[in-house]
Parts: C-alpha cells; structure tokens; sequence
C-alpha cells in the first residue's frame, strides 16, 4: 500500500495514500485496536451539518475568507450524503470525550478541500483541519452537540415514524375486532370477558404513551453545548457564534435546537440521553409485553391456547414439517433485551462526567444509536410481517368464552359471593358447564342464568340484578 507523510503536534505518520483522513486519525487507529463497533455513522451525518453550520456562522461574523467556508461547505454536503463514509473508520472504544473523531472529521474535510483546491493531501493547504474546520470549536462541545443532534434526528425521522406505524397497525386491528368477546386472563388464569379489540386497545394505548415519552424526553435533546468550547466558558468562539450556528443547524436539521441554558451543565454531563435513553428502554418494555402476548395467544395451533392465528412466513423448523414459529415476536423481543441493557450502559456512562467533563460519549451514543436503530427496525419487521396478518381463530374464542368458569361473576351480585363460588367450583369438578352446574346446585333457573351471564355485556360496566 502507498502511503504519504502527515504530521500533527506529535510528529510524522504515515497515512495510506488514498485515504482522506489525517495524522490524528492514523495515531488513533494504530492505538485503538478495542473490538469491531464502529462509531455510529448517525454521527457522521450529525458532524457534517454542525461543521457546516460552523463555517457558515465563522464566515458571515468576518473570521473565516468565504472561498475557505466555500469549500468546507461543499465537503460537508458531501459527508452529510455519506459520499465518505469509508474515511470515518474509527471504533467506539476510543477517548473517552471523542477527540479522535472530531479530528477525523477535521482532517477529512481538511483534505478534501486540498482536492477541491488541487493541493497535495496533508499539505492542510489551504483549509486547516483545527484552524479553519474546528474554528470556535472543541471536541468538548461538539462532540455532545453532535451526539445529540444524532439522537434527536433518529428519533424524529426512523424510530417515532416505526412506532406510530406499529400503534396505527394495532388500532385498526383493535377497531375490526371491537365485536369478538373472549375470555381475559390474569395471573394466566381464566377471567371475566372482554373483546379483542380492547385487549388490543391496551397495546395501542402502551405506543401511545411510548411516543409521548419519548417526544418529551427530545425536548432536552434539542438543547446544544455548542459554543462552550473546552470546558463551557466559550473561550475561542466570539460572543453570538453558539446562537447563530445553532439556528443554522436548526435550519439544516428542520429541528427544533437551541443554545443549552447552561453550558456547564450540558458539557460536564449528558443527562439528556439519560432521559432519552430511559424512554427508549420504556418502549422496549412495552413491545416486549405486546410481543410475548401475541406469542402467548398464538401459542398452538391445537395444544395451546391458539386464540390468533400468526402469518407463516417462513418454515419452523428443520425436522418438524408444517411448524409455524413466533418468529417476529422473538425478534421483537430480543432487540428490546439489547435495548434495554443498552440502557444501563447509557446510565452508568452517564454518571461519569468528571469535573467539566464527560468522558464516555463514544459509549452512550453508540448504545443511544443502536438502541434507536434496533427498535425502528424490530418495529417495522413486526408490523409488516406479525401484526399485518395476525387473525383471530373465531372458533377457539367462542370455545374458550363458553367454557370459562369466571363468567360466574356476572352471578355474584345475585347470589352473592360464596354461591357463585360454589357454582364455578362445581362445575370444574365435575367436568360441567357453569349453566349445568348452578342448575345443580339449584342457585338459578335456567331462565335466570341466560339473562344474568351474558358475556358480551360483561366487557363493561355491568351489575347484573335479581
């Protein structure tokens, strides 16, 4: 391999020749050797709007020539379309507040202006990676910015779209099965009626609440350090670079950022993506249940309870022909595992800012980003290829309903508490119906029984009366 001569404040390194990427990211990729996860390449995209954004701002207020902004601009547009994105080959486990990454950004967009101005690579001829690129900038606040930047803009543009596309999905199956009585069930015991489609309701109601969460857990999201520099105090931005290039960023982003109320705050801790975090690991525990439902309702088709029939996308097994597998209900349910220990990841990197600074950025967006791209995924696979056919077994849950001894409640307010007790234990005994059992025990007439337990009256307020 070919390579040329880069130097930084350490010294001469040899960068291979056709790479765009500078000394700094050479140092690191020879010293960082710590597994295979990559630094998410959200925060490629997040990097090239806020250096763009930079450079607009530094040329507008006078500080940078607007040839050099010119270019810089262009070889961020390029980043932002992932035209690059095979010079970004830096792993997570690096620093810890992400110096090498913005570097490699820097450096980058530093040669890439060497090409647009036909100068040799590395010559930092005429756009300089830390003079002109990280102008009014330290890693200490844009790396943070573009954390959250990231986070924000996955979440509004691929994991709320998933999760409002699952809960439609789940409210038009709600709505078809409003009519379909079947037996509930608590502590997995038979229990009184309800319809399918407020079963249904229930898991709509958990998404629901899920996109609330989450859409309020942004709202400190969208509050950047930029412009705080080193440790919060802005020394080496002029006074208005953060606002201006936070509302250029705003613009580019067609999101809602604005300057943090309190640099310090934001730089020496993340408790943002805490916060967001914490909502993603709330949505992961409610697809989990949503997902183990209807596995636990399609469980069958003739040995289980069989109540829902799951699309047969593919075969269940190599040695059993004809099974039919939850498949999508385990993916679901394994990318929430992931996410929600991706969450005490984010909670113990969270807790260690130490002084002015946090030093496991890398570690928190990388599970803030996988967390995000494992639900929107999950959620979309589940809805095209679980909910979309998921039908109900009519048959089943008529037979289940009419042989369920809880529907002795609606008997309860008419004989009372210890009667209809009788009658359920009764008629489990001795293998009867509860219609056959109270008529045995002589609690009701046949007459009185048809119109006290009613099932489909049973799935909302009813007080049945003698």
């Amino acid at each position: 391999m070919e390579h040329r001569i880069e130097s930084d404040s350490m010294g001469d390194i040899a960068v291979p020749a056709d790479k765009l990427w500078g000394a700094q990211t050479q140092r690191a990729i020879e010293y960082f050797t710590i597994g295979e996860e990559r630094m998410p390449r959200e925060l490629i995209r997040a990097y090239g709007i806020l250096k763009k954004a930079a450079a607009t701002v530094n040329r507008d207020q006078g500080r940078l020539p607007a040839e050099l902004a010119e270019m810089i601009v262009t070889a961020c547009d390029e980043i932002v379309a992932h035209a690059h994105d095979a010079m970004f080959p830096l792993r997570v486990w690096v620093s810890g507040s992400g110096t090498q990454f913005n570097m490699n950004v820097n450096e980058v967009v530093s040669n890439r202006c060497c090409q647009l101005a036909g100068t040799p690579l590395g010559s930092k001829q005429p756009v300089h990676p830390n003079d002109h690129v990280n102008m009014a900038q330290s890693t200490n606040d844009n790396f943070p910015s573009a954390m959250y930047m990231a986070a924000a803009m996955g979440t509004v543009e691929r994991l709320l779209p998933s999760a409002i596309k699952l809960r439609d999905v789940l409210a038009a199956k709600a709505e078809v099965w409003k009519d379909i009585v079947k037996i509930g069930r608590t502590h997995l015991q038979d229990a009184t009626p309800l319809t399918l489609g407020q079963e249904f309701s229930g898991y709509v109601g958990l998404l629901s609440d899920a996109v609330r969460r989450i859409k309020a857990a942004l709202g400190d999201v969208y509050a950047l350090p930029l412009g705080g520099t080193a440790v919060g105090t802005g020394v080496n931005a002029a006074p208005g670079f953060a606002e201006a290039a936070i509302a250029a960023i705003a613009t580019l982003t067609g999101l809602p950022f604005t300057p943090a109320a309190n640099k310090f705050t934001v730089q020496g801790s993340h408790d943002a993506l805490i916060h967001l975090s914490g909502a993603l690991k709330t949505l992961a525990a409610a697809l989990f249940k949503i997902a183990s439902d209807i596995r636990l309702l399609a469980c069958g088709p003739r040995a289980g309870l069989a109540e829902l029939r799951l699309p047969a996308n593919e075969p269940g097994s190599s040695i059993m022909p004809g099974k039919v597998n939850p498949t999508q209900c385990e993916a679901l349910t394994m990318a929430a595992v992931q996410v929600m220990a991706n969450d005490l990841a984010v909670t113990l990197g969270g807790a260690g800012g130490i002084l002015e600074m946090n030093v496991y950025k890398p570690l928190i967006i990388h599970n803030v980003m996988q967390s995000i791209r494992l639900l929107a995924d999950a959620m979309n696979n589940f809805r095209r290829f679980a909910v979309a056919g998921l039908e109900p077994d009519r048959r089943r849950i008529g037979e289940l309903v009419g042989r369920s001894l809880m529907l002795v409640t609606a008997l309860a307010p008419v004989i009372g508490y210890d009667k209809a007790a009788e009658i359920a234990h009764h008629a489990e005994q001795h293998d009867l119906t509860l219609k056959e059992a109270a008529l045995d025990l002589g609690y009701v007439t046949a007459e009185e029984f048809d119109r006290v337990v009613v099932p489909s009256r049973m799935t909302g307020p009813y007080v049945a009366r003698e």
